[in-house]
């Protein structure tokens, strides 16, 4: 076998390519929203199995907990006195009452994490959408997904055979209500095929990390290309 040849210590024209495609950039806070039954549930898990720069933000709910979710994955299962603590320390960027519970989203080590370029993925209706902007403009991005049709969304909630038909009704009440708040986002996408519409939540998500304001490794980067 013949030798390698000595290393002089300088860095392979590969390994500069690397770390130019790799500038440093600013986290976001990347919001699904949509009426229940609509499918941010499903595109969210989607979005996580297929993106690894992404993690879910876990968010505290009194809500007790389902067959099958487990306890800091799916959600931070609370008492309402420790709920109200929370609130009490400032230790929610939104929370809000959701069908007879509260949900609340904790600032842990969020802010932090952005710095560093973590990406946290929300799953939070509206008014968690609007609190949540209000605090931290600069980070968020909000998406909602809609139904192709009220129809459709209303066989798709009798579908999952879960609910009884008076809550199957308060959902489409709260719907309507929901849907009413589309302009309040950044994006719109209409959920009538599950894979087109992953395909453009990938889309906006990549186009979003692009953005020069959030591309913080930039600046040095181009002062080193002007030397």
């Amino acid at each position: 076998m013949a030798p390698s040849p000595p290393s002089n210590g300088s860095q392979s024209e590969t390994d500069v390519d690397t770390e130019s495609d790799a500038l440093h950039r600013r986290g976001l806070m990347y919001i699904l929203s949509s009426p229940s039954g609509a499918g941010k549930t499903t595109i969210s898990r989607m979005l996580l199995s297929a993106d690894e720069e992404i993690k879910l933000s876990v968010s505290c709910t009194t809500r007790p907990p389902r067959p099958g979710e487990i306890e800091g994955v799916h959600y931070h299962f609370v008492s309402d006195s420790e709920f109200d603590a929370m609130i009490e320390e400032d230790d929610f960027y939104e929370w809000a009452h959701v069908f007879g519970f509260r949900y609340g989203t904790p600032k842990g080590r969020i802010r932090s994490a952005l710095k560093d370029g973590q990406d946290f993925l929300f799953d939070i209706d509206w008014q968690g959408t609007q609190q949540l902007y209000q605090k931290d403009q600069q980070d968020v991005v909000r998406v909602f997904i809609l139904p192709p049709s009220l129809d459709e969304l209303q066989r798709r909630l009798m579908g999952r055979g879960t609910d009884s038909s008076e809550v199957i009704a308060s959902r489409m009440e709260r719907a309507r209500a929901e849907i009413s708040h589309w302009d309040g986002y950044d994006y719109v996408v209409i959920n009538d095929d599950v894979g087109g519409c992953f395909a453009k939540v990938q889309q906006i998500l990549a186009a979003e990390r692009m953005k020069r304001q959030r591309q913080t490794g930039l600046i040095p980067f181009v002062r080193e290309l002007m030397l």
